[in-house]
């Protein structure tokens, strides 16, 4: 049995709160006529990225009983799909986080994630979270676990999310394009397919894409299997795209390497230390 996963790489802009919640409600909209059972959304998909200052940051942010995460939640139920998507988020205590929310067919939020690893500047807008990801078990799709962009530079971290069962991770990201040999894929995404491999599970990254405030951004979301290749996103792409794939969740669960290896079973962390 398979499910459908989407990433709906959107083009968005630094305050511009309303476009960009009508550029996601129509991509969940588009996914969900396609088959998606899965959307994932860009990071900081309500308020864009590169702010000018944290008051400008504070200004963007919204609690997560907000009109930006009551829309999604509505769209996901509207139309029975889980939407996992990057939030500027005030949160209780008045603190200004760069999350992500899961959100199920019914409309409700069943997580909410505070990215742990800061990237850049982020330090000068954000408090970082110091939570685990969150892994969640959705009714007739699998076990999906959120984290955001620099978070999955982290091995330790990815593998803390696997081994809590992630069939498939959701990562909402924004990636500024860094200059790279002709011909090679970015480094976030060969990253993205090496935490895949090694974890044997599914993970879909969503980016951005355009320009925002003299950053470009590197168009390179994908979607990659358990053996890390790509099911959707082989190659970046400049502008908004909706990219769709099949993916087997529960044939993550399955953690073999041909008859007589396993890559958790063959772990040794008592020589790992700290």
């Amino acid at each position: 049995m398979t499910t459908t996963v989407a990433c709906a790489q959107l083009a968005l802009g630094v305050g511009d709160v309303a476009e960009n919640l009508a550029a996601a409600e129509e991509a969940v909209e588009a996914a969900a006529a396609a088959g998606a059972r899965v959307v994932v959304l860009p990071e900081l998909a309500n308020s864009g990225y590169v702010f000018a200052d944290a008051a400008e940051a504070r200004a963007l942010a919204e609690p997560v009983t907000g009109p930006t995460v009551t829309a999604w939640s509505a769209a996901a139920r509207r139309h029975a799909v889980t939407l996992v998507a990057g939030l500027a988020e005030l949160d209780e205590e008045g603190l200004v986080r760069n999350s992500a929310v899961l959100i199920d067919p019914t409309g409700t939020v069943r997580a909410v994630y505070r990215k742990a690893h800061l990237f850049g500047t982020e330090k000068d807008f954000f408090v970082p979270g110091d939570e685990a990801p969150p892994v969640v078990d959705i009714e007739g799709v699998g076990r999906i676990g959120v984290m955001v962009c620099y978070d999955v530079e982290f091995p330790e971290w990815v593998r803390r999310t696997a081994l809590a069962g992630a069939e498939l991770l959701c990562a909402p990201v924004n990636w500024p394009l860094f200059p790279r040999p002709a011909g090679e894929r970015p480094g976030e995404v060969v990253r993205v397919q090496a935490d895949a491999a090694v974890n044997r599970m599914y993970v879909a990254a969503c980016d951005r894409a355009g320009q925002e405030r003299g950053v470009t951004w590197t168009g390179g979301s994908v979607i990659v299997d358990p053996d890390g290749f790509p099911l959707a996103g082989h190659t970046p792409t400049e502008g908004p795209a909706l990219l769709l794939a099949p993916c087997d969740l529960a044939s993550a669960r399955d953690k073999r390497l041909g008859a007589h290896n396993d890559v958790f079973g063959d772990r040794r962390p008592e020589l790992y230390g700290d």
